[in-house]
């Protein structure tokens, strides 16, 4: 099988929030590249139409629309999917990226901070994924599943995010709440899995990416030595999304440069 027709998504549809920026944004230029049929939707319907005639403009053979959508509330997915259900008969892949952060120091993070990181970045996730899933199931077949695919963080695998406790917590809940998934839709032939990035160029990490020298002091912390680039996140989801992945579920890839595996000083270090 040659590498086009693995990685090849000529007549699929795919829906990626929070596609306007950052991942997001990425993931919808790697699926227009491969043929897909592409809806980006985020709270700023503006931005996502933008992006789409910027991906329209690259004489790919697939397309993009952009439009508003809010998963931060049951109302906001319940108009989002109506939207979708107005745009397309089918859905083949669903990529959950929208997310937010917040930040405080330990003693004065406020309660509700939790609140709202939770309900988009967990329960806007899920919402939406099970609003979905009749699209997506009637979409599938066995040797073709739907996709899902969520986007986690390393700061939800491991103790690293000073300051960002609910954005962690809440990664981590996405990343198990993607195996739940895989493991109870695997029958209905659909695929959950889940991106697990480190330090990426975006609007949420701008603080820290969007200028050169901080970008390589960040880079130069990570273990390959650099923050992540858009062929990094592409790669990812035309694994997944394609016939190259059709086998893997409940699977998270560790986007992250090797963060992921980073840990403490040798234990035995002073004694050698």
């Amino acid at each position: 099988m040659t590498p086009e027709v693995l990685f090849s998504l000529h007549g699929k549809v795919a829906l990626v929030t929070g596609g306007a920026t950052g991942i997001g944004r990425m993931a919808a230029e790697a699926l227009v590249r491969a043929g897909a049929r592409v809806l980006i939707a985020s709270r700023k319907g503006d931005a996502c139409s933008a992006v789409a005639d910027e991906l329209n403009a690259l004489d790919a053979p697939g397309q993009a629309e952009g439009f508003a959508g809010d998963v931060g509330s049951e109302a906001g997915i319940d108009a989002l999917v109506q939207e979708v259900q107005s745009r397309t008969d089918t859905l083949h892949i669903l990529m959950n990226n929208s997310g937010i952060t917040r930040g405080a120091p330990l003693g004065k993070f406020p309660h509700e901070d939790w609140d709202r990181v939770m309900s988009i970045n967990v329960a806007g996730v899920f919402d939406l994924t099970q609003k979905l899933l009749p699209m997506l199931i009637a979409s599938s077949t066995q040797e073709d599943p739907a996709r899902v695919v969520n986007v986690g963080s390393v700061m939800g695998e491991i103790p690293i995010g000073y300051g960002a406790y609910s954005y962690s917590a809440s990664k981590a809940a996405v990343m198990h709440t993607s195996r739940i998934l895989a493991k109870e839709l695997a029958g209905q032939h659909v695929t959950v899995n889940a991106l697990a990035p480190g330090p990426f160029v975006s609007r949420m990490t701008a603080f820290a990416t969007l200028d050169e020298e901080k970008r390589a002091k960040v880079g130069s912390d990570v273990p390959l030595g650099r923050v992540g680039e858009p062929e990094d996140i592409a790669g990812c989801m035309l694994f997944l999304c394609g016939r190259g992945g059709a086998y893997i579920t409940g699977a998270i890839i560790p986007v992250s440069g090797g963060i992921n595996v980073m840990s403490g000083q040798n234990i035995f270090e002073k004694a050698l």
